[in-house]
């Protein structure tokens, strides 16, 4: 199914009107965001936001990714766009959100706002989109940016045990387990949620300025209500180039810097971390050799340092070799066996059965899409779906092998939990107890 709405739906005589200009701007881009409706993707600082919404693509079901990219052709194919600037995010942008299942009761979004604010390789620009009647359109409306606003704490969000709580977990982990000792799947990702209460209209600026400063190198997003820092790349395509990093072994940091260095060290030599990783590696290498020429992976798995956890990481870079776009690739990709499991078609069923929840967009694709089909695409991790009446929803998950110990994914969830926990003013999370 799929939904498109839009201030006057673009009919035949309808088109989007898109002026890309460079500007002088220095200002940071969250302090801009709307703060009831925020749309960002960034990292490092630098990136796209969306201020307001022109029209917007809805789908649901199997087919979600192919509807949406089959609108998003139609309606960039009813687009005039004059791009002075030629930088990824700049020209004609959709900011999207896929739903982790094909049964999911959430929606698959892509918005395209009116305005957009971009900086990448210290440039900037303004992008413009409008519907226009083709036989008497106006002229380009002047553009005004909202000023910064300023920063303030973030909220106070009190999380409690959603629909999986910890005892739960650690007995699904086991089963999980029990399952694979049987040889009926390799690998199960298995995730639970916490849920809070936001009251605060402007708690979701402040609390992406937080994600921002707390975990600069990871994907900071907002779409449609779901925010997060994601540090693992998807898919990303520009120019022909397809790109992508994948995550998969978890450590906490160490205490000081002599254990954090062991504790790295210990990952990298761990049979059961690098065997639930190497899973993951040949599931994306397969879902994207066939649409490449050419693809290269990191010779060895290399420790990946983020502010709270160490996580074994593989980046895989190529060549297209079918034209295909970003939207494309997130439908062969998605979901990978770092937020599904392997075998991927018995390790969902697992997932359905086992964790007993609807994930929403939680471990689904997120990111942006441009008119030539181009973007940049993470996994919905290190999240929360925030809902129009304030609820909002946490979500972490382990990946579940032979050797995994229930209270040890227990713990490694706690810790997954931490940047969007403490970025709704909660204090770090303590250890669960089964």
């Amino acid at each position: 199914m799929t939904r498109t709405d839009a201030a006057a739906p673009p009919a035949a005589s309808t088109r989007l009107r898109v002026r890309t200009v460079a500007v002088d701007e220095t200002a940071p881009l969250v302090p801009r965001l709307d703060p009831r409706h925020p749309l960002l993707w960034m990292r490092r600082g630098e990136g796209i936001i969306g201020i307001g919404e022109l029209l917007r693509i809805e789908t649901r079901g199997p087919d979600r990714v192919a509807d949406a990219a089959r609108e998003w052709r139609r309606i960039t194919g009813l687009a005039d766009v004059d791009d002075r600037v030629g930088l990824p995010g700049s020209g004609l942008v959709a900011f999207g959100a896929i739903a982790f299942a094909d049964e999911s009761a959430a929606t698959s979004v892509l918005v395209v706002p009116e305005i957009v604010l971009g900086r990448r390789d210290g440039r900037a620009w303004v992008t413009r989109v409008e519907l226009v009647d083709g036989a008497s359109a106006p002229p380009p409306a002047p553009v005004e940016l909202p000023a910064p606003a300023p920063k303030r704490d973030v909220p106070r969000v009190r999380f409690a045990p959603g629909a999986l709580p910890p005892e739960a977990y650690t007995d699904a982990v086991a089963e999980a387990v029990r399952r694979i000792d049987d040889d009926r799947f390799e690998k199960v990702v298995l995730a639970r949620e916490i849920v809070g209460t936001l009251h605060e209209d402007a708690g979701l600026r402040a609390a992406l300025a937080k994600l921002a400063d707390d975990y600069p190198d990871t994907w900071v997003f907002a779409v449609d209500g779901l925010i997060g820092a994601s540090p693992e790349t998807l898919v990303r395509v520009d120019h022909g180039t397809v790109s992508a990093r994948v995550l998969a072994g978890t450590a906490s940091r160490g205490r000081d810097a002599a254990s954090d260095r062991d504790q790295a060290t210990r990952l990298a030599a761990s049979h059961k971390d690098l065997a639930e990783h190497a899973l993951a590696v040949e599931s994306a290498v397969a879902t994207l050799a066939p649409h490449t020429a050419r693809l290269d992976a990191s010779p060895e798995p290399f420790t990946l340092q983020l502010p709270n956890l160490w996580h074994l990481a593989t980046d895989l870079k190529g060549t297209l070799g079918d034209g295909s776009s970003s939207l494309d690739l997130v439908r062969a990709v998605h979901p990978t066996a770092a937020v599904a499991g392997t075998p991927r078609g018995v390790a969902l069923s697992a997932i359905a059965e086992l964790e007993g929840f609807d994930r929403g967009r939680y471990a689904g694709p997120v990111g942006w899409v441009d008119a030539d089909g181009d973007g940049e695409w993470a996994i919905a991790l290190r999240c929360a779906q925030v809902s129009a009446d304030g609820t909002v929803r946490a979500y972490a998950g382990c990946g579940i092998v032979h050797d995994s110990v229930p209270a040890d994914e227990l713990a490694e969830t706690d810790m997954k939990f931490r940047p969007i926990v403490e970025a709704f003013g909660a204090p770090p999370p303590s250890p669960s107890v089964p």
